[in-house]
């Protein structure tokens, strides 16, 4: 279990890390615009289901995987788009609670099947 939680920390750094630098590095001013709303509205929110679906498999070792991609998003942000703007608060809170939501539905799911 260990090495799963790694590589899922692993992907969620460079999710949440390195694809804000990648948007606001290398995408020209009006595409990133685009680049982050995709960013923020289709790909962490669809990353933050999937890591809690494989956080449900065992919550017992893998609870902080949600939580640690939410941290990971607010740093990513913080860092390279606006230091301590409150709106990437609301997004990291959106995020956990999907992560935790679909954590909790996957462990029930689980149950029920054995």
């Amino acid at each position: 279990m260990k090495k799963n939680f790694i590589f899922w920390s692993a992907v969620s750094a460079v999710l949440m890390l390195v694809l804000p630098w990648l948007a606001s590095t290398f995408v020209k001013e009006d595409a990133g615009m685009v680049v982050c709303l995709l960013l923020f509205f289709a790909v962490n929110p669809l990353y933050s289901v999937l890591i809690g679906v494989f956080a449900g498999e065992n919550i017992k070792s893998l609870w902080s995987l949600p939580v640690l991609s939410a941290l990971f998003f607010l740093l990513g942000t913080w860092a390279f788009f606006d230091m301590g703007e409150r709106a990437f608060l609301l997004y990291a809170g959106a995020y956990l609670i999907l992560g935790i939501l679909a954590m909790l539905i996957s462990s029930l799911i689980r149950q029920r099947a054995r």
